[in-house]
C-alpha cells in the first residue's frame, strides 16, 4: 500500500468515526434541548450496539461491508 493510499484510507476512516461522533453528540444535544436533562441511557443503546457488532464479527465470522 502507498503512502498516498495510506493516507486516504485514514482520511476515510477520521471521517466515519467523526460522523459517528457527530451523530451521538446530535442525539444527546437533542434529548438535552427538548427535557433539558442529560440522559445518559442513550450512550448505553450506542454500547449495545457496538458489542452486538463485534458479537457478529467474531463469533458467527460476519464481516460489515463497511469494517472490510
Amino acid at each position: 500500500m502507498t503512502p498516498l493510499q495510506l493516507f486516504a484510507q485514514q482520511l476515510a476512516n477520521g471521517f466515519t468515526i467523526g460522523s459517528i461522533y457527530a451523530l451521538i453528540a446530535l442525539g444527546y444535544t437533542m434529548v438535552y434541548g427538548v427535557i433539558q436533562l442529560i440522559n445518559f441511557a442513550h450512550g448505553e443503546v450506542f454500547m449495545v450496539g457496538a458489542y452486538l457488532a463485534l458479537t457478529c464479527v467474531i463469533v458467527l465470522g460476519i464481516t460489515l461491508p463497511l469494517v472490510g
